[in-house]
């Protein structure tokens, strides 16, 4: 496990920006206006050979523990527990705050080490705010720009005391726990207040997720890496729970950062296995719910649909074959996705989903033998031969399978872009029921070989 460093300091003063500086890449979601991040977010980070894991946390407000911003800071207290070291920024141009005084003298009354940093201390204008630093006991502020890199050495040389002892033995890659292939990725994504960040909760056993009434809580996609103890086979199954944003509507998302949270909440679909598009029950089924399936299944991931807060739903029964009705009219595309009743609030169902999803996976994962292929294909053009647009017989020679992850095929022959799309539609159809693909999306490309003798335009 590598060193955990938590970036702690009140809103808007480039917490996120810092984190994904030492990331290297733009993960969390950046702002001028303050209070973007609501949730902590965790990355690999590598400065100068030191290698740890930095935490994104929420801006520090001094509010009502029972508002969103206290329950915000009350995730932020409780991530540094297991933390190698604490992070405060502050903003050098601003100077010092009665909250940053505040968050100075909560941090002094830990025994987490501290290293100071005076951001947005670029040029001369955070000058005095440097100096500033000294003034909160916590030893000598780091002058740094976290959005221009200056000062990066610096923070090294403050960082290395604390971390150096803490490195790992011999070569090691930061991305090392996501090396065996069992670990599984999925996203959960749906409409805003469907209760995915309180699914994620209830299965860590842990508030790791800010929830509460208002929707559209979350704004970054959060990934937490879990492992589930399967109950009929005993064993630990390692997965990343992708904790997204609400998508609503586009015509309704005006405000920017809500945008910037849809966005990053599709990125995640993109780099998801499996994704669990997640249901009110109280809501049913909306036109919004089979958008985000279909760009699911168009992004190649394997989807199945989960039908939260059971427990409350009225006439589940019928419910249910609604829904199913439902997926299968508006999503001809996959039929036979999986549907499962869940509650977040109780536990019901959520065994059931994580093992659907690991069976989804192998299926998404699965090569066809090409024998087992060719004898699919011969027997399928045996059933329904290509038809003979004009009187000339489009020839299908053979059909391979070139990827998967989704699983992808190419089929050759002659004059196939005369071949109709429902014939095209009855191969693919015919390769996830036979072949047993099911529900997962199954690519199928046209490839004719090229005439040496055709005139060039």
């Amino acid at each position: 496990m590598l060193p955990q460093v938590i970036i702690i300091g009140r809103p808007n003063v480039g917490k996120s920006t810092l984190f994904n500086r030492l990331v290297g890449k733009k993960l969390a979601l950046v702002d001028d206006q303050p209070g973007v991040t609501r949730d902590r977010r965790i990355g690999p980070a590598e400065l100068l050979g030191l290698k740890f894991s930095i935490v994104d946390t929420a801006g520090w407000e001094d509010e009502d523990p029972d508002s969103l911003p206290g329950r915000m800071r009350m995730q932020t207290e409780a991530a540094l527990h297991g933390a190698a070291l604490a992070l405060f920024v502050y903003d050098s141009r601003a100077g010092l705050t009665p909250l940053d005084e505040e968050i100075a003298r909560w941090l002094r009354s830990s025994d987490l080490p501290v290293v100071v940093v005076a951001n947005k201390a670029e040029g001369r204008a955070g000058d005095s705010g440097i100096f500033d630093g000294y003034s909160l006991g916590l030893g000598e502020p780091v002058a740094l720009s976290a959005e221009h890199g200056e000062g990066v050495a610096d923070l090294f040389q403050a960082l290395r005391p604390h971390l150096e002892p803490l490195q790992a033995d011999g070569e090691s890659s930061i991305d090392d726990e996501d090396v065996p292939l069992g670990r599984l990725q999925l996203a959960i994504v749906g409409r805003p207040n469907a209760g995915k960040s309180t699914l994620i909760n209830r299965l860590l056993a842990e508030d790791r997720l800010l929830t509460g009434p208002e929707a559209g809580i979350t704004r970054d996609s959060i990934a937490v890496d879990w492992e589930w103890r399967d109950r009929a086979s005993g064993e630990l199954r390692p997965l990343s729970l992708i904790d997204t944003a609400g998508m609503r509507k586009r015509a309704r998302v005006t405000e920017k950062l809500e945008k910037l949270a849809v966005a990053d909440a599709r990125h995640a679909v993109d780099f998801a296995e499996v994704v669990v598009l997640l249901l009110d029950a109280t809501q049913g089924l909306e036109h919004q719910d089979l958008k985000i399936a279909s760009h699911v299944i168009e992004e190649g991931r394997a989807l199945m649909v989960a039908i939260n807060k059971w427990d409350i739903a009225e006439d589940p029964s019928g419910l249910f074959n609604g829904i199913r009705a439902a997926l299968e009219d508006g999503l001809a595309q996959a039929r036979g996705i999986p549907l499962i009743a869940v509650s977040a609030r109780t536990g019901k169902g959520l065994d059931a989903m994580l093992s659907a999803a690991f069976e989804l996976r192998e299926i998404w994962n699965t090569r066809v033998p090409t024998a087992a292929l060719n004898r699919w294909f011969d027997d399928a053009l045996a059933a329904n031969p290509p038809p003979a647009p004009g009187g000339k017989r489009i020839k299908l020679r053979y059909i391979t399978q070139v990827r998967t992850r989704p699983p992808g095929f190419v089929l050759f022959g002659t004059r196939l872009d005369q071949l109709p799309e429902s014939y095209r539609r009855y191969l693919v159809n015919g390769i996830r029921r036979d072949l047993g693909f099911g529900s997962v999306p199954v690519r199928l490309s046209l490839r004719s070989p090229v005439n040496p003798f055709a005139k060039k335009k």
